[in-house]
């Protein structure tokens, strides 16, 4: 059974720092890109960034790009997101997701494409 668990949300200040982990079992962590979405208020879940499952890749959203950080560590099976310069526009809940296929090229940038998910973790940043 496939688990993801994430941690290290929690509320910042504007402009400040956090790390989210997701730690993942029940599968080889090794084979699959994984991603991370997130859901505010009243919105769609959207697409935040993902890392190929070799962790040489790596694709981001235009609204977090170059201020978050996706990077994973296959020998702990967990997966983070470094988030700096937060806004309060990043305010959601973020969700960890690993992919429905192993191996698969290149990792995906819709929900489609993630067959496990996280409970999700709140991140809120005050102005």
């Amino acid at each position: 059974q496939v688990q993801l668990v994430e941690s290290g949300g929690g509320l910042v200040q504007a402009g400040g720092s956090l790390r989210l982990s997701c730690a993942a079992s029940g599968r080889t962590f090794s084979n699959y890109n994984m991603g991370w979405f997130r859901q505010a208020p009243g919105k769609e879940r959207e697409f935040v960034a993902t890392i190929s499952w070799s962790g040489g890749r790596t694709y981001y959203a235009d609204s977090v790009k170059g201020r978050f950080i996706i990077s994973r560590d296959n020998g702990k099976n967990t997966v983070y997101l470094q988030m700096n310069s937060l806004k309060p526009e990043d305010t959601a809940v973020y969700y960890c997701a690993g992919d429905a296929l192993p191996l698969r090229g290149v990792p995906g940038r819709t929900s489609r494409e993630y067959g496990y998910w996280g409970q999700g973790t709140q991140v809120t940043v005050s102005s």
